[in-house]
């Protein structure tokens, strides 16, 4: 989970639909602005081309009991199915991070380590960190259903190939430190745009000494 500069002004259509009976708040519109805004990626496990998208709200609105929250523009998220349905559960229903007003990379450390996901809360007193760490170890480990043990192993598969293309760029920069080719792909590899970039930019910073060099395409 990274970062997200969302887009305004709202879509229009939420404003519209807002005014109706059964008002729908995925028009194309939204869809769109959601998807180009949080850059085709998941919002809690940052996989890249959904093919499950849905339109989730941060803060639930209970099948319209809390109707301000429904149409909120600042309340719709860009997130695949797995996470939606890992986040509906009603520890989440309240606390998790809103990535558009703050920096999850702030509060939270995303490791891959000996082929187990780590990731926790910098301060452990930290509420709404602890219960957003939480949320992002859940979606790639829990395997309560066929479904999810399924999906949240892909997720993990998906990481394990990206964090792999940073080794290996890195790897390659060792032999050719000059390569500005090398340093184009890491670039693009730690921009919060990528797949899984809390992971791969947490690596870069728990290595600072190794790659003092890389630290400003993280900053």
């Amino acid at each position: 989970m990274v970062k997200i500069e969302r887009t305004f002004p709202a879509p229009a259509s939420l404003e519209a639909e807002a005014k109706k009976l059964s008002g729908k708040y995925d028009k194309p519109d939204v869809v769109k602005q959601l998807r180009e805004d949080a850059h085709d990626k998941c919002y809690i496990c940052e996989m890249k081309g959904l093919q499950d998208p849905v339109v989730e709200h941060l803060l639930p609105h209970k099948d319209g009991k809390y109707s301000d929250r429904k149409f909120d523009w600042n309340n719709l998220f860009w997130v695949c199915g797995h996470c939606n349905s890992v986040k509906n559960q009603q520890k989440y229903d309240e606390g998790v991070i809103d990535c558009c007003k703050k920096d999850p990379e702030e509060f939270i450390s995303f490791r891959l380590i000996n082929e187990e996901i780590d990731v926790h809360a910098n301060n452990p007193d930290n509420k709404e960190a602890v219960l957003t760490a939480t949320l992002v170890n859940e979606v790639f480990s829990l395997k309560n259903t066929g479904m999810r043990v399924y999906k949240s192993n892909m997720r993990f598969q998906e990481l394990n190939k990206e964090m792999n293309k940073l080794y290996d760029n890195l790897e390659e920069l060792k032999q050719k430190p000059d390569s500005k080719v090398v340093l184009r792909k890491l670039r693009a590899l730690l921009r919060r745009e990528s797949s899984f970039a809390a992971f791969k930019r947490n690596y870069i910073k728990d290595n600072k000494d190794r790659y003092p060099h890389l630290i400003e395409y993280i900053n």
